[in-house]
């Protein structure tokens, strides 16, 4: 992780990043940065080049041409994982994959990332105090009938969503990378998930949030990337074109050749 008080302009910045799968070309000529302290809405068709465009920003997917650098500076592209990606402090929360449903909250908090003692065991009771923590001043659960021993099982899909992302703050993620959070929830759990966004850029994080409903990445972005077969075809602000606009516009972009 950076040093506290560096500076630097982007966290994450891609530049003329390509990527095939074999004679597949599925993105191209891909040119972004993510600053610090914003939400970057990402939208498209299915199919548009989303999901490959995270993995390769988060180390998932290796480009197969193109430079990529984390606070400005560029990291080698090949050797970019999930791990360094982890380590530079960026994280992604998938829709449904990224808890494990029989486990109990604590144990999810901490899974690849265990706070050991001096002996090398888990320290159960160390991990059980940082995530009940997490839980009352990083998300804000303080209702009854949450706690730290609670299964996965047990929660909603907004209150899911909520510990995916109270994990990642916790972690300290410069950025968090948001695939589809609000899919197959009902409105409440929708509003509960928009909140959760809000608080991310309400710390100073980062966040690029991916959704196929307009109207939820409309509501908090800061900036709207449109991308069309693999390519960026344009950066809009939400202030200057409504739901139904931009509705009108990815529709007309699917009718072009």
């Amino acid at each position: 992780m950076a040093p506290v008080g560096q500076d630097y302009e982007s966290v994450v910045r891609l530049v003329g990043v390509q990527k095939y799968f074999g004679a597949v070309h599925a993105l191209r000529d891909i040119d972004i940065a993510i600053g610090r302290n914003e939400i970057v809405g990402l939208i498209g068709d299915n199919g548009a080049g989303k999901s490959t465009l995270i993995k390769v920003m988060t180390g998932v997917l290796a480009p197969t041409a193109g430079k990529i650098f984390v606070r400005d500076r560029e990291v080698p592209a090949n050797d970019y994982s999930v791990r360094m990606a982890h380590d530079l402090s960026i994280e992604t929360v998938y829709q449904d994959k990224s808890l494990a449903d029989k486990q109990p909250l604590w144990r999810n908090f901490f899974v690849g990332r265990q706070i050991t003692d001096r002996f090398g065991f888990i320290d159960i009771k160390r991990e059980k105090e940082v995530a009940r923590q997490i839980l009352l001043d990083v998300i804000g659960f303080r209702g009854v009938g949450i706690t730290v021993d609670s299964t996965v099982s047990k929660l909603s899909g907004g209150e899911r969503q909520g510990i995916a992302i109270g994990r990642a703050m916790h972690y300290n993620a410069d950025l968090i990378v948001l695939d589809e959070p609000t899919a197959a929830l009902g409105v409440a759990e929708v509003r509960k998930v928009i909140d959760f966004v809000r608080m991310i850029k309400n710390s100073g994080r980062a966040c690029i949030y991916i959704e196929h409903n307009l109207a939820h990445v409309h509501e908090v972005a800061d900036r709207l990337v449109v991308l069309d077969r693999g390519r960026i075809v344009t950066e809009i602000s939400p202030k200057d074109m409504t739901v139904a606009e931009l509705t009108e516009f990815l529709i007309a972009l699917q009718h072009k050749t």
